[in-house]
């Protein structure tokens, strides 16, 4: 036996042995009733007498003592462990109480109240907490807590991010006050936790008071438990604390020497009332933000989220159930689309943790929550929407219960909801549509010489998105940032010197991640150097910080809405008629015939488009192939080279622009090219496929449409269905490594005159008239946006990501795409389809269990891989909304038929096996020996050393990630494949598991910023809209306005349109950040489906699992291809950004 095994073994003998481990718990008459009294500086406090012995003797045996021999032990101890292990908020309170006074300790005391406690209180189970503690306040920063003796903060807020403030200002050896209005932790809801964020709650104690912080592959946390663990270390650190204190604004020194108070509700002690403090750090949440400071909404389209806590009996069968880090639909349709089918229930993302509760949180559409009665009426306030008048509690708890029930396979049994503050279910629907942002995070206002710091954390600083889960990381970033302005406030720093530093640290906040910080979170400190790599704390100069320095109070607070994009002008926007003139003369100086004299008459001909576009890309397109082609077609082909080549879609039909009817529409449409390639070197050499800017996303996105459309013309064999032929420009070429490549020798065919004789300024849908700002550009044909959509789901269609029906001529997402060869009979249908008519959720059966998901509730026809005979007398019936909507409310029952269960969304589980099993054999795994695996001698004893040390889950200790060098990552790469191998070494498992978890989380993030950006770019694009048919329509209208007033509107049109196109071009972007994740997804999908034939022995397969299994590759080969094009693609697009980098250097 090794020495640390002896040690070990010694150590639980004693802990096992030492009376007084058991679970306490404080009578009802020592508690302190939840509000701690106040008290000024030299005050005394008022103590209650020591308890007699009888009162302690009920909790002060050893586990198993029986009642009639008590266990004499030290009155401090067990106060020290029912402080421990008090799980709420009363039970904290009163038995810290009961410490202080056990120890003759005055609460509420700053660093000296620590230290008293430390010295007086020898037991052995605090000695482990008191060496983290120690550990902390030791870092050079604090200055053994001497740097803030003389400031006094008040700390508005005890959620997370409050009391993470106040444990760094009391560290610094600040008086710290701090109020909150509530009197219990109560939110079940859970947070997740960067890697960062563990540690520094490890470094705190957190282990010593929640043992299952973050054990195993666990990265989350309550909130309740998270509050309870930082105040049990404020309370320690000697925080002052006031509960049932509402805090309702500043009351300014009124007269010189005086400095500023609080004012507090409901009538607080006199002592609190009249403490005096020069730092207020607000965190009361996102609904409060002190006067001052100014708020800015971000909006994007209506989000709806549900949470929902249901009670976690911690049976064996509950931990079996994997966790779901997050799935979103942006790159995992089938498994949202088999919610649909079998529960009714539409969702845009969801997210499962198992701590306290089981705990659920998902994305719901409005449509889906009124369909299913989840909603009364649909109200365009989300405040009336989502009011508690107008949810149904019934059916929004069938619907939370019924989802979580499907993503889990009903493996967690009978789901009962866990109880709220107020004893109702916990289970809530809220609005995330908007989300607020303050201006700036500190301010100093000033009133007879007496100088007040304010600042802000946690979500009155910033409202974090949740499904990014950014909240408590970045509020903890914020809570050390703004101790650290405390610090440099002590100093005797300036102001304005103060401010900027802050301000500095404010603009890296919304960037940060746990990849774009620095790797060692164990050096993270309060000092911002040791968290953010690349640091430039003078990034804002004081001089651009002086607005927020007040010498006397300003209004309340305003809130400043600038809808994410659309109020804002873009800088360098496209300008005057003038500039744009000029540039389009120099670009096509120098071509015969080519007389650009203004931006209508000079187009007419075609020759100057055709000139334009050979500047920019001499290998498109020839001067002498339009000679004696007619302006029309010289025109359309201008147009269609520009846009399948250059990534500039029209915004009018090549007839309009012959016949010069929309000189507005020329005009926006030339500006984009300006916009595009402005900032090109003027030289007639080609335009290589970097240069191209903004565009190059959207060109990319149409080649790989045009490719869709040429593979699924293929499929059909050529046969449009009876709709009328388009010509394609492009040479039939469906090999998909062509797609990010410009092809300069190909010259396209001219269209024909029917093509591009449709009106441009009418809807191709509706019939409405198009103003130039709603108009969108698809195959050939113009719409609006708001009607571009999927025929049978409804949403928004993006390149790459929809198809035309050739038999119907509807547009559809791939999702609903009819397939070739396939009669639609309208299965598959969306939440509103005739055939689902899905009316209400699954009820409960008898024993209260939702209907199991792998029998769908609500089945469909046409569902089923093979085709059904064809049926000559059906006829297939296309219905409008409205008619969709009477046709839902009516109790349709088919007939049920036998579906596959849908697959799951991917756990950590299966991506640690992936990771640890699959992915990698055969990938430089090292060579096998005798026994399978030859094994380095170094890495075993590596491996064994760090097993050997490895602390165990009883003495409470860290479980901390182990660093991976390469040569051990490879062969615990190598040893996973034998399970039984892999379990003996615990530690490097764990840490694999976790990294895997990491991965799944990283991926979920960038799927849901992507969506929250797209949905905001939406919502942006819409109000553009709506200001683009104002200005359009005074243009064309108010012929006798002034010229001045005209060109006004022009240049207002111009900007308008640039930043529609930067918009566009940046939902290009995240169309491809999408697109990569969905193809990352179907590989996986695909892989382990190929797998799963591959590891069949070849005599058992029969012949259609063989063409089962080349049906798989093949498809299995054209997504490996597609991302291979999609990652050349960001290649080149990084290679230009270096050259042009380079390039504006030189």
């Amino acid at each position: 036996m090794s020495r640390a095994q002896m040690f070990r073994r010694h150590r639980r003998h004693l802990q096992t042995s030492c009376p007084g481990r058991g679970a306490l718990s404080v009578p009802r008459s020592e508690r302190a009733g939840g509000v701690a009294t106040a008290r000024g500086p030299g005050v005394p406090s008022q103590r209650k007498k020591p308890l007699a012995s009888a009162q302690l003797s009920p909790f002060l045996r050893a586990p198993g003592a029986s009642m009639s021999s008590p266990t004499p032990t030290n009155p401090a101890h067990a106060h020290f462990e029912s402080f421990l292990q008090a799980q709420l908020c009363q039970d904290v309170l009163s038995s810290f109480q009961g410490l202080c006074q056990a120890l003759d300790v005055e609460p509420g005391g700053g660093l000296s109240q620590y230290h008293k406690i430390k010295d007086q209180l020898n037991y052995w189970s605090a000695k482990s907490l008191w060496a983290k503690l120690d550990k902390r306040a030791g870092q050079p920063v604090y200055q053994q807590g001497r740097a803030c003796t003389s400031t006094k903060c008040l700390v508005v807020g005890a959620g997370p991010c409050g009391l993470r403030a106040a444990v760094e200002l009391a560290l610094l050896g600040a008086r710290v006050v701090l109020v909150e209005k509530r009197t219990k932790f109560s939110r079940h809801n859970v947070l997740h936790l960067w890697p960062f964020t563990i540690h520094d709650l490890r470094a705190l104690g957190a282990k010593k008071f929640y043992g299952r912080f973050c054990t195993g592959t666990l990265d989350h946390i309550s909130i309740r438990q998270l509050q309870l663990i930082l105040l049990k270390v404020a309370l320690l650190l000697g925080v002052e604390i006031h509960w049932g204190v509402t805090f309702s604004g500043l009351q300014p020194p009124p007269r010189k020497g005086s400095g500023w108070r609080a004012q507090l509700q409901p009538s607080p002690p006199a002592l609190l009332a009249n403490y005096e403090f020069d730092v207020l750090i607000s965190a009361a949440g996102g609904k409060f933000v002190p006067e001052g400071f100014t708020v800015r909404e971000m909006r994007g389209k209506l989000a709806i989220g549900i949470t929902a806590n249901f009670v976690n009996k911690r049976t064996m069968e509950e931990t079996q159930v994997p966790e779901i880090s997050g799935v979103a639909r942006i790159y995992n349709q089938g498994f949202f689309q088999s919610l649909l089918k079998a529960t009714g229930i539409d969702l845009e993302n969801i997210v499962y943790y198992k701590d306290d509760t089981h705990y659920f949180v998902m994305t719901a559409k409005k449509q889906c929550l009124l369909r299913l009665g989840v909603l009364h009426q649909d109200w365009p306030d989300t405040d009336r929407l989502l009011g508690n008048a107008n949810v149904v509690p019934e059916a929004l708890q069938r619907f939370a219960r019924a989802a979580a029930d499907f993503a889990t396979h009903g493996k967690l049994g009978k789901l009962e909801f866990a109880q709220d503050a107020h004893g109702r279910p916990d289970i809530s629907a809220f609005d995330f549509t908007s989300m607020m942002r303050a201006e700036s995070s500190a301010r100093v206002q000033e009133k007879h010489g007496a100088r007040l710091l304010l600042g802000l954390v946690g979500d009155c600083l910033v409202e974090p998105f949740w499904p990014l889960g950014t909240g408590v990381a970045r509020g903890f970033l914020a809570a050390f940032d703004a101790a650290w302005m405390v610090k440099r406030w002590a100093e005797g720093t300036g102001p304005l010197e103060v401010l900027a530093e802050r301000e500095s640290l404010y603009q890296l906040l919304s960037q940060t991640s746990p990849e774009n910080m620095h790797r060692n979170v164990a050096h993270y400190g309060l000092d911002p150097a040791t968290r953010y790599p690349n640091l430039n704390l003078r990034a804002v100069t004081p001089n651009q910080v002086r607005d927020l320095y007040d010498l006397v109070a300003k209004d309340s607070v305003q809130k400043k809405s600038d809808k994410t994009d659309a109020g804002r002008l873009v800088t360098g926007s496209a300008g005057t008629q003038e500039e744009l003139m000029r540039w389009c003369q120099e670009q096509t100086a120098g071509y015969p015939g080519v007389h650009v004299t203004d931006l209508a008459s000079s187009w007419a001909d075609g020759l100057a488009l055709c000139a334009l576009v050979h500047r920019l890309q001499p290998g498109l397109l020839e001067p002498s192939d339009v000679q004696g082609v007619g302006a029309l077609e010289a025109t359309a082909w201008a147009l269609k080279v520009a846009e399948q080549e250059l990534g500039i879609t029209p915004v009018l039909s090549a007839q309009a622009v012959v016949a010069g009817s929309d000189p507005l529409g020329l005009i926006a449409y030339l500006s984009h090219f300006h916009s595009a390639f402005k900032d090109r070197p003027h030289s007639p050499g080609p335009a290589s496929q970097g240069s191209l800017g903004t565009p190059s996303a959207v060109l990319f996105l149409g080649k790989l449409q045009r490719t869709l459309q040429r593979t699924r013309a293929q499929e059909n064999g050529g046969d449009a269905g009876g709709k009328k032929p388009r010509v394609e420009v492009e040479v039939e070429n469906p090999n998909i490594e062509e797609l990010p490549v410009p092809e300069p020798d190909v010259i396209p065919t001219p269209p024909s005159h029917h093509q591009e004789a449709g009106a441009d300024d009418l809807c191709a849908i509706c019939g409405e008239h198009l103003y130039i700002l709603e108009r969108l550009c698809a195959d050939g044909h113009f719409f609006h946006r708001s009607c571009f959509r999927c025929h049978v789901c409804e949403a928004t269609l993006w390149p790459s990501g929809y198809g035309q029906h050739p038999g119907d001529g509807h547009f559809y997402c791939l999702q609903h795409l009819p397939q070739p060869g396939h009669k639609e009979d309208g299965g598959d249908r969306g939440p509103e389809s005739p055939v689902k008519a899905v009316t209400e959720l699954p009820a409960p059966s008898n024993d209260g269990m939702p209907s199991a998901p792998s029998a769908p509730a609500v089945p469909q026809e046409g569902t089923s891989p093979i085709p059904s005979p064809p049926q000559p007398t059906r006829q297939l019936i296309r219905l409008s909304s409205p008619e969709r909507q009477w046709l839902s409310s009516l109790h349709l029952t088919p007939e049920p038929e036998t579906e596959p269960p849908p697959k799951p969304p991917r756990s950590c589980s299966a991506l640690a096996r992936q990771a640890l099993v699959g992915s990698f054999v055969g990938w430089g795994v090292p060579a096998q020996g005798p026994q399978g695996i030859r094994i380095p001698s170094s890495v075993l004893v590596a491996m064994e050393e760090e097993e050997g040390s490895a602390p165990s889950s009883e003495e409470e200790e860290e479980e901390e990630d182990v660093a991976l060098d390469s040569e051990i990552e490879q062969t615990l790469l190598s040893l996973a494949k034998n399970s039984d191998t892999m379990n003996k070494y615990p530690t490097w498992r764990r840490t694999l598991l976790r990294r895997a978890r990491e991965e799944e989380m990283k991926r979920f993030c960038k799927a849901q910023a992507a969506q929250r950006r797209l949905n905001e770019i939406e919502a942006a694009l819409k109000e553009l809209e709506a200001k683009g048919v104002k200005l359009e329509l005074a243009l064309r209208s108010q012929s006798s306005s002034p010229e001045q007033q005209k060109a006004l509107w022009v240049e207002q049109l111009l900007q308008l349109v640039q930043k529609k196109n930067s918009l566009v071009a940046e939902e290009a972007e995240l169309m491809i950040t999408a697109k990569e994740l969905h193809l990352e997804e179907k590989q996986w999908q695909l892989d382990q489906e190929l797998r799963s034939y591959m590891n069949r022995e070849e005599t058992l397969k029969t012949a259609a699992d063989r063409q089962a299994e080349d049906q798989v590759l093949r498809k299995l080969v054209d997504v490996v291809n597609e991302r291979d094009a999609l990652i050349r693609f960001q290649e080149e697009c990084r290679l230009s950004e270096l050259a042009s980098g380079s390039g504006a250097q030189g």
